[in-house]
């Protein structure tokens, strides 16, 4: 079931005020933290371990950039926030889903080597 806000006759998905100017600082900021770990690759000598930590950061940025920006995820509204609960949950079971098969390979690989 859909709610209608007081404001309008559009109905309330939870995304919030939809406008032009969140979606190019969202495709700004992605251009931005795209370039950031592809520069670091190319023309750093760190180590290959901070490297890996740029990009590993840079991905964790753009990705809470794209659920804010283009998926339009917020708190403001009981469907906002249910949406942001339904997200975090499927996100805990890829975590659980992916983790376990890892682990599950880990020692199947483990027990076959030794």
């Amino acid at each position: 079931m859909t709610t209608m806000t007081a404001h309008n006759t559009e109905p309330d998905y939870g995304t919030g005020h939809k406008s032009l100017g969140i979606y190019v600082t969202g495709f700004v900021l992605c251009i931005i933290l795209t370039l950031i770990p592809f520069a670091t690759v190319m023309y750093t000598s760190w180590s290959l371990d901070m490297k890996f930590a740029i990009l590993f950061a840079s991905a964790l940025v753009q990705f809470f950039v794209q659920t804010v920006c283009f998926l339009r995820l917020n708190v403001q509204t009981l469907q906002g926030k249910m949406n942001v609960m339904s997200f975090a949950f499927a996100i805990v079971v890829l975590i659980v889903v992916v983790g376990g098969s890892v682990w599950i390979m880990w020692h199947l690989h483990y027990n076959m080597m030794h």
